[in-house]
C-alpha cells in the first residue's frame, strides 16, 4: 500500500460526513439547518399540492362512502350488503393513507385537521383551505355518482337509522368520532412512531365502528362525508347531527390525547399532521434535504483510520431527543 508523504494533508473519502473544508451549517437542536426547518411548519410553497391531496383523498372516499349506498339503490337494494358498505369506505382511508398521506398528511375530514390544530400540530392558518378542499372533494364525488348513476331518494346521505331521535344520533356520533380522532392522534405522536403502519389502525377503527355503529347514525365521523352530499342532493335532514357531533368527538379526543401525551407539537406529530413535503422530500436543486442528524456533533474530518459510524435511521427515536409528543 502507497505511504502517504509526510507533512501531506490528508483527504476525506467520499461519505456522507462533512469535509472539514465546507461551508459551516447550522446543526442546533439536533438537525441540519434545523433553525430553518422550524419555520416550514408556516412553508406556503406547496400549499397546492397539499390541498390537491386533500381534494383528492376526500374525493375518493366519498365515491366509496356515499356509492355504496347509491348503488344498492341502483340495483335494487341487494346489490351491496350492509358489510361491504361500511368495510369498503375503511380499505379505501387505508389506502389513501398509504399512497398520499406524506404529501398532506391525509386528514379527509375537518375534524381531524381542527384536532392536529388543537394538538399544535397543524397551523390554524391552514385550517380554512384544508377543510374547503374537503368539502370540494365530497361535493365533486356526489357530483359524479349522480351523474353516472343518477339519484335515488336519500341514498348516499347519513341519517339517523330508524326510530333513532336527532339528539341521541348526535351523542352517537360524538362518541365514534371521539375513538376516530384518539386512534388518529395516537398513531401520529411520537410515543407510537408506528409510520405508515397507522393506516392499518385508523382503517380498522373505520370499519369496526361502522359494523356496529353504523345502524344507529351511519357512523360518518366526518362532516364532509355527510354534508357533502347533503349539499349536492338538497336534503338538509338532521344535518347538525353531523356536524355538532364529530366537532364534539374532536375536542374531547385532543383532551384525552394531552390526558395520556401531554402536550403536542413534536416532531413525529407535525410530520403525520401536515406530511413531509418540502422537508424529506428531494429539492428542486436535486439534492435531498436533510432527513436526520447524527446521534452526536459531527467530527469536522473522518477519523483516521476506517469509515465513521453509521448515523441513526430519520425517523428513529435518538433523531428527535426529548421533544413534546406529537
Amino acid at each position: 500500500m502507497a505511504r502517504i508523504p509526510a507533512g501531506a494533508r490528508r483527504q476525506p473519502p467520499a461519505g456522507p460526513w462533512p469535509r472539514a473544508d465546507a461551508a459551516p451549517r447550522l446543526t442546533s437542536l439536533g438537525w441540519p439547518n434545523s433553525i430553518a426547518a422550524q419555520f416550514s411548519f408556516w412553508d406556503d410553497r406547496y400549499e397546492g399540492r397539499r390541498l390537491f391531496s386533500e381534494l383528492l383523498g376526500t374525493f375518493f372516499l366519498v365515491l366509496v362512502a356515499a356509492g355504496g349506498g347509491i348503488v344498492n339503490a341502483r340495483f335494487g337494494g341487494h346489490a351491496v350488503p350492509a358489510a361491504a358498505r361500511v368495510v369498503a369506505p375503511a380499505l379505501m382511508v387505508m389506502a389513501i393513507i398509504l399512497f398520499m398521506g406524506t404529501v398532506s398528511g391525509a386528514h379527509l375530514n375537518p375534524v381531524v385537521s381542527a384536532a392536529f390544530a388543537l394538538r399544535g400540530d397543524f397551523p390554524w392558518k391552514r385550517v380554512p383551505a384544508y377543510v374547503a378542499a374537503q368539502f370540494a372533494g365530497a361535493v365533486l364525488a356526489t357530483l359524479l355518482l349522480w351523474a353516472l348513476i343518477g339519484r335515488h331518494g336519500e341514498a348516499g346521505l347519513t341519517l339517523p337509522g330508524p326510530g333513532i331521535p336527532a339528539p341521541v344520533a348526535m351523542i352517537w356520533e360524538m362518541v365514534l368520532t371521539t375513538g376516530l380522532v384518539s386512534v388518529i392522534l395516537g398513531t401520529a405522536s411520537g410515543a407510537q412512531q408506528v409510520g405508515a403502519f397507522a393506516a392499518i389502525g385508523v382503517g380498522s377503527y373505520i370499519a369496526l365502528a361502522g359494523l356496529w355503529g353504523a345502524p344507529v347514525s351511519g357512523a360518518s365521523m366526518n362532516p364532509a362525508r355527510s354534508l357533502g352530499p347533503a349539499l349536492v342532493i338538497g336534503d338538509w335532514t338532521d344535518w347538525w347531527v353531523y356536524l355538532a357531533g364529530p366537532a364534539a368527538g374532536a375536542v374531547i379526543a385532543a383532551g384525552i390525547a394531552y390526558v395520556l401525551r401531554g402536550r403536542g407539537g413534536g416532531p413525529h406529530g407535525r410530520r403525520a399532521a401536515q406530511g413531509t413535503l418540502g422537508m424529506l422530500w428531494p429539492s428542486r436543486a436535486g439534492g435531498l434535504r436533510p432527513a436526520a442528524a447524527p446521534a452526536g456533533p459531527a467530527p469536522a474530518s473522518p477519523p483516521p483510520d476506517g469509515p465513521p459510524p453509521a448515523s441513526p435511521a430519520a425517523d428513529g427515536p435518538a433523531a428527535d431527543g426529548p421533544a413534546p409528543d406529537g
